[in-house]
């Protein structure tokens, strides 16, 4: 089924919500990029920015891997870049696809290479054909002379294939000719520029170079996207600021080693919402490192909740839950609030098809009267617990009315109930 990917326009909201939404949304003016068809999803030009992620298990494992891409899929990753590093690897990918097909999962494949890519392609046809994009750091495709050949086959064979190619500069693997070429430039000038500042220009000459020798050996404008990817958040934000100024190739956004747990996330988060904000930005991924333990999928959620977060599109609904304090009773209002948010998480995959526009509903749990009744006539459907000393019922509002107050030891449950129903009787009339 072809990839459907919707807006953030048109959210219903209560009357002061709507009120609200409009008075407060960004002024944002996206940065005209040229529109890259990676099978049925399109990055760039007026499309949605799109969510991708990446496997981190051994693509010659073809079982392993093709579990991940589903689950990666399944959590709402609309690419998935696998590695392709060896002659295993590429012999896989072909029936990695093939597998993903029968099981109805049709996220187009990324492929990631790095110094043997020119090999692999020429010698496993199969993979080439099978592969959406593929993905080509220009820091490691070789040297000199032999680099540009290896280059130009690369090129050549996503010619023949009509496939899309990333220009993937990276801060760990810069074209070391680049870097030292434009030093010695700079060394010469009257007043040289920064180290850090000549080292910004060589991710994005190097960057921008390759996508026009790209053009020059035959690959339509069109079939090209661009990354300069770091480590450091004011780093990454200038550097795409200054791309976006040079070209309109559309930019993946993200930095290359995000880190682990809330570092991660936050670093992300930090560098990504201001570039995004300022219209800069074609398709994201969030590049955690895994706790011990846990799920790869991690990284598609912060990226459709940062997207989220701004306003730019929308994946599931959103749950608003005060941070407790003092007047808070107990943590019951904090386990609803999970349980809810994961309820909701659970149901999507059927809500998704059955109920269009539910992903743009809003829900609060609140824990006390102070923001309780005012956070939850502004949702879609909320509910206001008790704090302490507090009358022990819960008022639940319904578009800003309420409609009910519930009582005793099922009120969890019961709030569960109505959200479902909620969704049902609101969104069931929107059905495709």
């Amino acid at each position: 089924m072809p990839f459907r990917r919707t807006g953030s326009n048109g959210i219903e909201y209560s009357a002061i919500t709507r009120m609200q939404s409009q008075n407060h949304m960004p002024d944002r003016k996206r940065h005209q990029t040229v529109p890259v068809q990676v099978d049925h999803v399109t990055i760039g030009g007026d499309a949605p920015i799109v969510v991708q992620s990446m496997t981190n298990t051994d693509t010659a494992r073809c079982e392993s891997t093709v579990q991940q891409v589903a689950k990666l899929a399944r959590a709402g990753s609309e690419l998935v870049r696998i590695t392709v590093n060896n002659a295993e690897a590429a012999s896989q990918v072909a029936g990695i696809r093939k597998q993903l097909d029968r099981m109805g999962i049709g996220t187009p494949l990324v492929g990631d290479f790095h110094f043997n890519g020119h090999k692999l392609l020429t010698d496993y046809p199969g993979c080439a054909a099978a592969l959406a994009k593929y993905r080509i750091n220009p820091g490691n495709v070789g040297r000199g002379h032999k680099g540009d050949e290896q280059f130009a086959a690369m090129i050549g064979i996503a010619r023949k294939h009509g496939k899309p190619v990333r220009i993937g500069v990276n801060w760990g693997s810069l074209d070391q000719r680049m870097l030292t070429r434009l030093m010695d430039e700079n060394a010469r000038l009257p007043d040289p520029r920064q180290p850090r500042e000549v080292m910004h220009e060589a991710l994005i000459r190097s960057a921008l170079e390759s996508a026009a020798h790209a053009e020059q050996l035959g690959l339509p404008h069109d079939r090209i996207v661009i990354s300069c990817k770091m480590s450091g958040v004011q780093d990454l934000i200038t550097v795409y600021r200054e791309l976006a100024n040079r070209c309109d190739y559309p930019l993946h956004l993200g930095l290359t080693e995000a880190g682990m747990g809330s570092k991660g996330i936050v670093a992300s988060s930090a560098a990504l919402a201001i570039l995004l904000q300022e219209g800069i930005g074609d398709t994201i991924r969030i590049s955690l490192t895994p706790e011990p333990g846990g799920c790869r999928t991690r990284e598609v959620t912060v990226a459709q909740e940062i997207l989220q977060s701004l306003e730019l599109r929308a994946f599931t609904p959103m749950v608003v839950a005060c941070p407790g304090c003092g007047r808070t009773a107990s943590t019951f209002f904090q386990q609803l609030a999970g349980d809810i948010q994961q309820h909701i998480r659970e149901q999507m995959p059927v809500w998704r098809n059955r109920y269009p526009g539910v992903e743009k509903m809003n829900v609060a749990v609140m824990g006390c009267v102070v923001n309780g009744p005012g956070e939850s006539k502004h949702a879609d459907i909320g509910i206001s617990l008790p704090g302490t000393g507090e009358t022990p019922v819960a008022p639940v509002y319904v578009d800003g009315e309420k409609t009910v107050t519930l009582k005793g030891d099922s009120i969890a449950a019961e709030f569960q109930q109505l959200v479902d129903r909620y969704v049902a009787s609101r969104y069931g009339s929107k059905q495709r």
